[in-house]
C-alpha cells in the first residue's frame, strides 16, 4: 500500500533553513502528484508547495521565493528546501500524494484532493 515517510523537521531560529524529505513507496511515484502541506497549531491544513507528474510546481504566496520543492522519481523522494524561515512557518508538515492531475493544476495545493499522507514532521521556528 502507499506509504509516505517524512523526515528533516526540527527547531531553527528565524532566518534559518531546513530541508524536509519524503520517501514514498507502494506506488508508481513518478505518476503521482506530490505536495507538502502544513497545519499550524489550531489552524486548518494548508498547501505549501507541490509538483505534479509533469514536473509543474506551485507554491503558496506565503512561501514563494523562500521554499523550493523538488522530486526525484528515480529515488522516490520529494524534498522541500526551506530558507529564511519565520515563526509563522511553525507547523506540522505533511507529505501528500494523489494520482496524476492530468492538467488540473488548480488541485495541486488543495487539501481535499489528496488521498495519501504521512505522519508528518514538526517544524518550529523561534524568534
Amino acid at each position: 500500500q502507499v506509504q509516505l515517510v517524512e523526515s528533516g523537521g526540527g527547531a531553527v531560529q528565524t532566518g534559518g533553513s531546513l530541508r524536509l524529505s519524503c520517501a514514498g513507496s507502494g506506488y508508481t511515484f513518478g505518476s503521482y502528484a506530490m505536495a507538502w502541506f502544513r497545519q499550524p497549531p489550531g489552524k486548518e491544513r494548508e498547501g505549501v508547495a507541490g509538483t505534479d507528474e509533469s514536473g509543474l510546481t506551485r507554491y503558496s504566496d506565503s512561501v514563494r521565493l523562500r521554499f523550493t520543492v523538488s522530486r526525484d522519481n528515480a529515488k522516490n523522494t520529494l524534498d522541500l528546501q526551506m530558507s529564511d524561515l519565520k515563526p509563522e512557518d511553525t507547523a506540522m508538515y505533511y507529505c501528500e500524494a494523489r494520482q496524476k492531475l492530468q492538467g488540473q493544476w488548480w488541485l495541486l495545493l488543495q487539501p481535499d484532493s489528496y488521498n495519501y499522507w504521512g505522519r508528518g514532521t514538526q517544524v518550529t521556528v523561534t524568534s
